[in-house]
């Protein structure tokens, strides 16, 4: 693997056409091919889990799954019954339409509702929703004295679909022009700054492509584009920056002396190998998300590889090509420009001296002075303000988001909760299923029967109670209107109650199987399978993080020192996500309003691809500070050269990471905005602290103790110290 980026890069200097050609042909080829093969969706079965998933699976063997259901609503003075007549009319005609209901009253008699029920699974109804849609709008110009609108699963995930893909172009607008300013502050080049975006757009586009590929493989949930584009602007640029950062060091090292090809392989041979080490990080870090057992994580991981690996193999193959065609173009116009001043007889200018690309900036250069001289106790301070930040992480209330956190800046949910508030018992359901022998379904019935009758009772109930049994007599599933939604309390307890007393005093003594789904089932159970499934991931992480650090640098203490600042890391932006999200004081600051938890999904997230990505940081510092101390310069030294010379570069990234993941922030689906906050924070903190405190704190702690057990940097630490003693000798 060492001499591989050299060796591309060396091709690649010496083909720069066909390496510039090639690639572009495998961006087209991987999209095109994606295009015409088609994604493959995730379908109900695949979001099965727990308790739940199993009673869905049970309730689909008998034909009794979830349908997806619209439901139209009536209000105002005038000819209510009439128009839900015209309503029920119209939708019975439409061939998306399976079944109408016959309209329902409200308890106040204000409102009329009509239950239509579309064809197909449950998750394809947005597909069908809007003709419906067309006619519920056509109902209300006929009857412009009512308000008729319409709400329901199919027209909220269709709304929620819509809002998202708004919101990601919003943040490509916000995102890019600061990329690009940043990299022009960075390189004072428009040719410079063009090429890291140019590359992470193309390694984008050919991620998703090959994403479509993949998903025949592992469904896509319907997040692994967004996946793509959160993931792959930011290594995609940050993998570009440190070659292309390292490519101009070079350049003003040499001071002329080496050619373009030549350059660009000393890039190759430094950054290069940090790059690929960095992307293989990212991708077997994101692997690990595949052991979670949940289709929306499986689509994350797949997203994350494959855009990481494409912008890898970017930056080996076509990146070195472009630079060595800039370098051959500003060869030339020095060239041209020597030839004017020589016919003119104008004398050459005194060199410039060279831009310094490595040197620390004065913040940061005070801050290495001041770890310098007080190594302990900046590792002290260090560690505690990172504790301090984590302690609010010992609060954290995970939910699943369920569907009344949605925006209402979507249509279909202001309608949601005028309908929620004309009809209480619509607001979530249990869903009690039996498997038994056909023989049995009498019995089975009664028992249900009678933990409806029960659940009656019970004021955490409301409306009538749905019994029904597929054809063959083997299922059967009852229905438990909740007046709650499945986050209120109430309705968790409801739920508690119903599977560990009204089953097992009613059909649990049937001795059949039994299990409980619904609105309540699925909020519950899908944080709780997250919980069970986070240990073994985070376990998974640690021993990929450790193991990958001690590939890569030969060090057991720095594989066990990456994986304490990454837990650091992680846990201060899960602490500072909490004080934020999870209370009011910052709703306005961030346009949200807050639910009193965190989704369930974000903290594997976060810790999955922040492991991932702070490997980016991590190898770049640690290998400056490597080569440094194989050249021979003490390992106290090296760690103040190593830490300074990679300062600019790194916080140049974790700008454009910050800016790319905080974009996030401003988008209405909360998970999503949870999701760019904690990723932005934790950045913020992994370069600001981590890497220009806390880490060049503990090296100069351990000192040549830190490259444990490495028997290379031994041997250079040690021909060092004999090296004086030859001189004098």
């Amino acid at each position: 693997m060492k001499n591989l980026p050299v060796r591309a890069a060396r091709w690649s200097a010496g083909h720069p056409w066909s390496a510039i050609a090639g690639w572009f042909l495998f961006v087209a080829l991987c999209l095109g091919v994606g295009i015409a093969v088609g994604g493959n969706p995730a379908v109900s079965a695949d979001f099965r889990v727990g308790e739940a998933g199993r009673a869905e699976a049970m309730a689909a063997e008998g034909g009794l799954q979830q349908r997806p259901v619209e439901r139209v609503m009536i209000s105002g003075a005038g000819a209510v019954d009439a128009a839900a007549q015209d309503v029920g009319d119209r939708m019975r005609r439409m061939p998306e339409v399976e079944s109408v209901a016959a309209p329902v009253r409200s308890a106040d008699g204000r409102v009329l509702r009509v239950d239509v029920t579309l064809k197909g699974p449950e998750l394809e109804g947005r597909k069908h929703v809007e003709p419906l849609r067309e006619q519920t709008a056509r109902v209300q110009a006929a009857h412009p004295g009512l308000r008729v609108e319409e709400t329901g699963g199919p027209s909220v995930s269709k709304g929620v679909e819509e809002l998202r893909g708004k919101d990601l172009s919003r943040t490509e607008v916000i995102a890019l022009p600061i990329t690009l300013i940043t990299l022009l502050a960075v390189f004072g080049s428009v040719a410079l700054a063009v090429v890291p975006l140019l590359l992470a757009l193309s390694s984008i586009a050919a991620a998703v492509g090959l994403s479509m590929l993949a998903s025949h493989a592992f469904p896509d949930a319907g997040v692994g584009t967004n996946v793509i584009l959160l993931i792959g602007m930011a290594v995609g640029v940050d993998y570009t920056l440190f070659y292309l950062k390292r490519e101009r060091e070079e350049r003003a090292r040499s001071g002329g002396r080496l050619g373009p090809r030549a350059v660009v392989e000393l890039a190759a041979a430094t950054s290069g190998r940090a790059v690929v080490v960095s992307g293989l990080a990212v991708a077997v870090s994101s692997a690990t998300l595949y052991l979670a057992d949940d289709v929306i994580f499986s689509s994350i991981a797949t997203g994350a590889i494959l855009v990481t690996l494409v912008a890898v193999a970017s930056s080996l193959t076509v990146l070195p090509a472009l630079l060595a065609k800039l370098g051959m173009r500003a060869e030339r116009r020095a060239e041209r420009r020597a030839l004017r001043r020589e016919r003119r007889g104008t004398p050459t200018p005194a060199p410039r001296a060279a831009r310094d690309e490595s040197g620390a900036g004065r913040l940061t250069a005070a801050m290495l002075r001041s770890t310098a001289r007080h190594p302990a106790l900046t590792l002290a301070v260090g560690v505690l303000v990172m504790l301090v930040l984590a302690a609010p992480l010992l609060t954290m209330n995970l939910t699943d988001m369920g569907r009344e956190t949605h925006p209402r800046d979507i249509p279909a949910m202001q309608a949601y909760d005028r309908m929620n508030a004309a009809f209480p018992e619509l607001k979530s359901m249990h869903q009690i299923v039996v498997r038994a022998d056909p023989g049995r379904a009498g019995e089975v019935r009664a028992a249900l029967g009678d933990l409806a009758g029960r659940a009656k009772q019970d004021p955490r109930f409301a409306g009538t109670s749905d019994l029904r049994t597929s054809p063959d007599g083997r299922i059967s599933l009852l229905e438990l209107p909740v007046p709650h939604y499945g986050s209120d309390e109430a309705a968790r307890a409801s739920l508690r109650d119903v599977r560990h007393e009204y089953i097992p005093a009613t059909v649990g003594k049937l001795g059949v199987e039994t299990a409980v789904t619904g609105d309540v089932a699925r909020y519950t159970d899908y944080p709780e399978h997250q919980r069970q499934k986070l240990p073994l991931i985070i376990g998974a992480l640690l021993l990929v993080t450790f193991a990958m650090t001690v590939w890569a640098f030969r060090s057991v203490v720095l594989g066990l020192v990456g994986v304490v600042l990454n837990l650091l890391s992680a846990g201060a932006s899960l602490g500072i996500l909490v004080a934020v999200f999870q209370h009011t004081w910052a709703e306005r600051l961030f346009d949200f309003t807050s639910t009193g938890s965190i989704g369930s999904r974000v903290p594997l997230f976060l810790f999955v691809i922040l492991f991932g990505l702070s490997m980016d940081y991590q190898v770049f510092v640690i290998s400056r500070i490597r080569e440094a101390a194989l050249r021979g310069v003490p390992t106290r030294q090296a760690v103040l050269d190593g830490v300074g010379s990679s300062a600019r570069v790194v916080t140049s990234a974790a700008f454009v990471m910050v800016t790319v993941f905080a974009s996030f922030i401003f988008l209405h689906i909360m998970e999503m905005k949870q999701m760019g906050f904690s990723l932005a924070v934790a950045v913020l903190l992994d370069a600001a602290v981590i890497r220009i405190l806390i880490l060049p704190a503990i090296m100069l702690l351990l000192g040549s103790g830190g490259w444990w057990p490495s028997r290379g940097m031994r041997r250079a630490q040690a021909a060092a110290v004999e090296r004086p003693f030859a001189k004098v000798g």
